[in-house]
């Protein structure tokens, strides 16, 4: 009775099975879910330039534009031949609108392609010769795990670690602290004329989260493994059947 009565009135319905379709709809239109089937205020009602259907992939969707409405939702359409590149491609978007929702936040950056890691790596060894007793070892261990990021770079690179982490360490202690590894090539460079650079929060927090996580692992001094309750099982009596 409804459809028919949108039908006779001209009335466009969409049928949105899923909560988030819902919300993801209403902030492209500005309008307000209503609970009850009510008549609608004119602060609720949405707005949208226009709206069609299209059949995208062999998959019929719905296009919702509103250009002039103030419009704070995009929608991003991703195609491949499989579902690893559709997966990779989803992973980089993600990454991509992370990395600028994170700039918003905090647009200092600091140089990429291992060269912070170095540079941290060299500190910290210099630092730990300062030091006296078994911190000098932990502090030493800390900086060396700082050498993975540069040895997987090198590595999937098909280049050569050890001599990369060594020209990289040549190249911090004299002065050139902008110096990571230049994949290309396969030699180290400066790479701020690359632009290649990190953020300085995503840098900040994994390096935290990560110490963190050590530091857990490291104060769990005892270990309760978890055994079955009673005794040993006794043997059968020799002689008996199960029966």
């Amino acid at each position: 009775m409804a459809l028919h009565f949108c039908e006779r009135y001209k009335l466009m319905v969409l049928k949105v099975s899923s909560k988030f379709e819902l919300r993801r709809f209403c902030r492209t239109t500005g309008a307000v879910a209503l609970l009850k089937l009510s008549q609608p205020n004119h602060d609720e009602l949405g707005y949208a330039d226009s709206v069609s259907v299209e059949e995208i992939g062999g998959v019929r969707v719905t296009i919702v534009k509103n250009e002039e409405g103030g419009n704070l939702v995009s929608a991003v359409v991703l195609r491949g031949s499989t579902d690893s590149i559709l997966d990779d491609l989803e992973r980089a978007v993600d990454d991509g609108v992370n990395t600028y929702k994170a700039m918003c936040r905090d647009s200092r950056t600091v140089p990429g392609a291992a060269a912070t890691e170095i540079e941290l790596a060299r500190k910290l060894k210099e630092f730990s010769f300062k030091e006296t007793g078994l911190d000098q070892y932990a502090i030493a261990k800390f900086a060396e795990s700082f050498e993975m990021v540069p040895r997987t770079l090198a590595e999937n690179a098909g280049l050569n670690a050890m001599e990369i982490i060594s020209s990289l360490y040549a190249e911090h202690a004299a002065g050139n602290t902008n110096v990571g590894i230049g994949l290309e090539e396969g030699v180290c460079k400066d790479v701020s004329t690359m632009s290649i650079w990190d953020l300085h929060l995503t840098k900040f927090f994994a390096l935290k989260y990560a110490a963190d996580a050590a530091c857990t692992v490291l104060r769990v001094d005892q270990i309760i493994m978890a055994k079955p309750a009673g005794g040993p099982k006794r043997d059968p009596p020799a002689g008996m059947d199960e029966d």
